[in-house]
């Protein structure tokens, strides 16, 4: 079974945060940035998103250019990528923004938590359960059987973790922003992990470009710094 190539996006502040602390979500990316991403994910088969950050932004996740859908569809594929989210504790608001605008959606949960969301989404998204906890080989084994060639993981700081200190990063996409936060209490890009490797082990660096008034960083998480 082939499993999809997993390509991680995220923007970040110049001391590493993806947020500031404040009930408002932060704009880190500029005009320039959002459209490279927009771009990323409609190149994308499915983007995945954490519920926890599902629940603080309440974003769309949508590819936003009507002439990149209208590429999609010309080659055969949905005019949106397939939306995903994870949850351990089954806990989602069926209103929040991501259920209703798009196109398909599909929720990975622990078996509790897929009992937990019981019918709350039926009509919205289908839910599958990967047993009595989140394992990210299985998840992308079955995205794989699912015919997912290309998944865009975009946040947020638990997924990054979780898919970088689990080694199944192929790519990642790092957009730096002239922004200071310096708040401890806002999120950060990742969390304390064990990650593949040891510690302090250096990621092979594929490419450097400006982006409007970014920097993007692209990393081959599995190459060395020496290729």
């Amino acid at each position: 079974m082939t499993r999809p190539h997993v390509l991680l996006s995220v923007a970040v502040s110049l001391d590493g945060y993806i947020d500031d602390a404040s009930d408002e979500r932060l704009r880190l990316s500029d005009d320039a940035d959002f459209d490279r991403v927009d771009e990323v994910r409609a190149e994308s088969d499915a983007i995945l998103i954490g519920a926890q950050t599902l629940r603080r932004d309440n974003p769309r996740l949508l590819v936003h250019s009507a002439e990149r859908r209208a590429v999609r569809v010309t080659a055969g594929k949905p005019e949106y990528p397939l939306k995903v989210t994870v949850t351990a504790s089954g806990e989602v608001d069926a209103g929040l923004r991501f259920w209703h605008h798009g196109g398909d959606k599909l929720v990975y949960a622990t078996d509790a938590g897929a009992a937990r969301i019981g019918d709350r989404l039926a009509g919205l998204a289908e839910v599958a359960a990967l047993g009595r906890e989140i394992d990210f080989g299985v998840l992308l084994d079955d995205l794989g059987a699912r015919g997912i060639d290309r998944l865009m993981v975009e946040g947020g700081t638990g997924m990054h973790t979780a898919f970088l200190a689990a080694d199944l990063v192929d790519e990642l996409h790092v957009a730096v922003a002239p922004i200071l936060i310096g708040d401890a209490g806002a999120p950060r890009f990742v969390g304390p992990a064990e990650y593949p490797g040891g510690a302090a082990r250096r990621l092979g660096l594929v490419d450097v470009a400006r982006v409007g008034d970014m920097a993007l960083l692209r990393y081959a998480p599995r190459a060395s710094a020496n290729g």
